[in-house]
């Protein structure tokens, strides 16, 4: 279960670093000036510091086999996890206006400048929801891992 754990946190990890690049690439680092993006720096970067090192440890257990470095990967995907719902709180709306933006009437309405236009509405929603998806069994094989269940 600690290699399927392992796997599933890699895909996670992947398409996290795609919404991250896409993120930086589309202007999110200009935009925290301006107010445009609706992802804080910090909890996007806390997010990722987080999930790396909660990464790097439970490639050490996969390694070594002690408990402890489960549970402290169990604990780094908490807080991971947290700002992981903080963020896809404020991007749901930035998705929805994406949505509600294309059923507008063209003659009606100019298309927005590119810096008005969050870097975080660029994510797509089947990386998004792949993301959420493989981290709620990343965390959930991360502890049945850490509880002894399954073996390892």
């Amino acid at each position: 279960m600690d290699i399927a754990a392992l796997i599933s946190w890699l895909v996670t990890a992947l398409g996290g670093f795609y919404m991250l690049g896409t993120w930086i690439q589309r202007g999110g680092l200009r935009q925290q000036q301006s107010g445009t993006s609706r992802l804080p720096a910090p909890v996007l970067f806390g997010h990722f510091a987080l999930a790396a090192i909660g990464l790097v440890v439970w490639i050490i257990y996969v390694v070594a086999d002690r408990s402890a470095l489960a549970w402290g990967a169990f604990g780094l995907l908490l807080p991971v996890a947290l700002l992981g719902f903080v963020m896809l709180a404020r991007w749901i709306p930035v998705h929805r206006d994406r949505a509600t933006a294309g059923t507008t009437p063209a003659a009606t309405t100019a298309p927005p400048a590119e810096g008005a236009v969050p870097a975080e509405r660029h994510f797509p929603l089947a990386v998004v929801l792949a993301h959420g998806l493989f981290a709620v069994v990343t965390l959930v094989l991360v502890l049945l891992t850490a509880l002894g269940i399954g073996g390892s």
